[in-house]
Order: C-alpha cells, then sequence, then structure tokens
C-alpha cells in the first residue's frame, strides 16, 4: 500500500531546490536595486531643485525675509508621488514640488527637466518595448513577453503608444532637414541583411550615409533599406539628401562598390574620394592563395601606414613591380583602386587614420548584427532600416568625433602624390 506522508525536505527534487534558492536569493537583491535606482532618481530631482532655487534643501536666506539678496528665487512647497517605470521594473518616486519667482513678480510650479511632465517610462524602457516589437511580434506578445520585467504594468496600449511614438519619431527623422548641419566628410557604406519578404527569406542591402561636423561629430545622416548597391539604388539616397539641404561635402569616404562610384560621380563629381582601404586589402587577399597572405599584408600594411606621402608612393611602387612578378592578379587589383587609395594622403597625418576607411560604419555594422544574430531573419525590410537607427536614437551606440577633428578646417592639397609606378 502506497503511503501519502509528505517528504522530509531533505527528499525534495533538486531541481525544486534549486528555484526555491534562487528565488529567495533574486528577490532581496531586485528590492535592493529598485531601491538604489529610485534613491538615485530622487536625488537627480532635488540635485536639480537645488540648482534652480540656488540653496541646498532647507537652507536659509541670508537675511529673514529678504530672499533676494540671498539669491533664492523660489520656495519649496512639500512633494508628491510619481510612478515611473524602467529596465529596473516599476517605482515610486517622490518628486520635490516648488514655486519659483517669473520677471513679472509672480511665481510659477518648477517643473522638473530631468523627469518630464506626464512621464511615466524611461527611455530605456521605451526602446526595450520598441526593439522587441521590432524583433517581429505583436503588442500582446510583446505585453506577455516584458510582463515579469515590468510587473505587469506595461499592457498593451502602452505598447501600442510607444510603438506610434517610435514610428513617428523614426518618419520625423527621416524626414528632417539637413541644411542647418555642417557636414564636411561623408562616410558611405552598405551592409547585407536577410528579411521577410512575402513570406519568403531575401537578402537586401541598408544603405548607410555618416556625416562628419566641423566639429569632428559623427552623426548618423541616413539610413534606406534597397535591394542592392546599384548605382540607382545609392542616387535615391544621395538625391534624397540633398532634397534634404545637406551641402556639398569637401570629402568623401567610399567602400569601393562600382554602383556607390557612380552615384557620387553624378551628383558630386570633383570631390575628393577615399577608397576604403580595408575593403581593398580584402580585394588582394581574394586574388591570392592562402600561402601567400601574410606576405601581401606584410608589403600593403607597409605602405598603406607609411608616415609620409613620399613614403608612401616609393612603397607602392615597390609593391607593384614585386606583385607583377610574383602574382600579377595582386597588382592589377591595388592599380585597380587608383589615385583613390590615396586621397588620405592629401590632408594632415593626424587626419589618416580617420580618413583611410569606413571604419566607423563598419563597426555599427557589426554592433547592429550583434544585437540582431539571434534573428536569422527580420520581419520585413523597414524593421532592419529601424533597428538600425534605433540603436543610435537610443543612446545604445554613442560615436565619438573623428581622429584629427582639429584639422578638419585644412582642405586637400590640390595634387594627389605622385602614383605613377
Amino acid at each position: 500500500m502506497r503511503s501519502n506522508t509528505t517528504k522530509p525536505d531533505s527528499l525534495q527534487p533538486a531541481a525544486e531546490m534549486a528555484v526555491d534558492l534562487f528565488d529567495n536569493w533574486f528577490d532581496p537583491i531586485e528590492s535592493e536595486v529598485r531601491a538604489r535606482a529610485r534613491g538615485f532618481i530622487e536625488e537627480l530631482i532635488r540635485g536639480e531643485l537645488d540648482d534652480a532655487l540656488a540653496r541646498p534643501r532647507y537652507g536659509r536666506s541670508q537675511g529673514a525675509g529678504n530672499e533676494g539678496r540671498a539669491g533664492v528665487t523660489g520656495h519649496r512647497h512639500g512633494s508628491r508621488t510619481r510612478s515611473l517605470t524602467g529596465t529596473f521594473g516599476p517605482i515610486e518616486i517622490a518628486v520635490p514640488r516648488a514655486r519659483l519667482a517669473t520677471p513679472e513678480g509672480k511665481t510659477a510650479e518648477w517643473k522638473s527637466q530631468a523627469l518630464r511632465a506626464y512621464q511615466r517610462r524611461t527611455l530605456a524602457a521605451d526602446a526595450l518595448i520598441a526593439s522587441t516589437y521590432l524583433a517581429g511580434t505583436n503588442t500582446r506578445r510583446v505585453r506577455r513577453a516584458l510582463a515579469a520585467l515590468f510587473g505587469g504594468t506595461v499592457g498593451k496600449d502602452t505598447v501600442s503608444r510607444t510603438w506610434r511614438k517610435v514610428k513617428s519619431d523614426w518618419d520625423a527623422w527621416n524626414s528632417r532637414s539637413l541644411a542647418a548641419e555642417p557636414i564636411v566628410r561623408l562616410i558611405l557604406d552598405g551592409t547585407v541583411v536577410r528579411v521577410r519578404l512575402d513570406r519568403k527569406a531575401t537578402s537586401i542591402s541598408l544603405l548607410i550615409v555618416l556625416g562628419v561636423r566641423m566639429d569632428g561629430q559623427k552623426v548618423l545622416l541616413a539610413i534606406k533599406s534597397m535591394g542592392g548597391e546599384s548605382a540607382e539604388a545609392w542616387r535615391t539616397v544621395l538625391n534624397d539628401l540633398i532634397k534634404r539641404g545637406l551641402r556639398r561635402p569637401e570629402f568623401l569616404i567610399v567602400d569601393g562598390a562600382p554602383g556607390l562610384d557612380k552615384a557620387i560621380a553624378s551628383v558630386w563629381d570633383g570631390v575628393p574620394v577615399q577608397r576604403c582601404t580595408v575593403h581593398k586589402h580584402r580585394n588582394l587577399l581574394a586574388h591570392a592563395p592562402e600561402r601567400l597572405h601574410d606576405e601581401i599584408t606584410a608589403d600593403y600594411n607597409d605602405m598603406i601606414y607609411a608616415t609620409t606621402p613620399e613614403e608612401i608612393a616609393v612603397r607602392r611602387k615597390a609593391f607593384i613591380r614585386k606583385w607583377r612578378l610574383k602574382h600579377r592578379a595582386v597588382a592589377d587589383s591595388l592599380e585597380e583602386a587608383g589615385d583613390r587609395l590615396f586621397t588620405f594622403a592629401r590632408l594632415p597625418p593626424s587626419q589618416w587614420r580617420s580618413l583611410r576607411t569606413t571604419n566607423a560604419i563598419e563597426r555599427l555594422h557589426e554592433e547592429f548584427k550583434r544585437r540582431i544574430k539571434t534573428q536569422t531573419v527580420l520581419p520585413s525590410a523597414d524593421t532592419a532600416a529601424m533597428l538600425f537607427w534605433a540603436l543610435l536614437a537610443s543612446g545604445q551606440i554613442n560615436m565619438r568625433k573623428v581622429d584629427g577633428w582639429q584639422t578638419l578646417a585644412t582642405k586637400p592639397i590640390d595634387q594627389p602624390i605622385d602614383l605613377v609606378a
């Protein structure tokens, strides 16, 4: 006869014990994280109010009833509780209240810039909701997927509103005027992603344009999903930039795709163009057996990373002479790039590192693909472009200034270095 006696704790299945142990360990950590997040946000807002009032909390004026001389511009009057949902989950925040004096001699309610009026979620939380939606699921599934993280505070309507806001921001970004952008340099490149079209996995190209402002800061100007990197596709992208007011750039860095070269010639003929030296290196290796790769790389690097234009010219001639005899296809591939592979040498050496390659975009490509590597196929072409843009718009990827930005005002010399072999 089977006994109904309950097993002692020591005989509980190991999996159940592990779950109980994990839950008991995780709950206080989760509470501590939320408490720290609450404390940090509240301290940030209090500091913001201290600056507005020109005195710390409980600070006194220099003389009773003489607040003007102490520089005090208003007074506190309690606080109110607001709910905020972030990637740390939902929390309640005590937001201080105050009234500030106006130039008209009246007072107005102080408004925090750190926590905007009616803000209920952090930007990171909105980005998480939007990226989950962009991954190809619907609002109901997004709500279920994020229920544990947000403690049930994110409903179907919240997901829909967040998505509409992101879509609106994306449309506005795509149509914004570029007339006021002080762009002096463009970096152009494309990458291939797999998307679902007519229920079939299809490869498309994302055409990316980065701009470099006069102060050296890189900024994303355009990202378009196209069928490939043809001249017509690139011309569409460039014409759209011009239509929105982008001024003629002073320098272009390209990956060497024939279609892009033709598109540039049709809209910005005469602008100095730099072929990416990394792309050309890959081309050289593709023309030779693997046993020659190390030797080709050593000779190529000696040439590309020489310290003066004169050294570059000498080593370039030596490279072509050597490889014409040893493996002509390699020499022919280098000659195909012509002067454009060495345009960087027409500018100050402090800029050479940022001028030689399209690595600024390549790094964005790598980060983008790292984020979507669990998705072999994206739900649509528009989704692919929006996901790329969202990584930058949400601050998940930041771009620094280009190397040598202090000399960006220097114009390229009129004549390229002597490349005659």
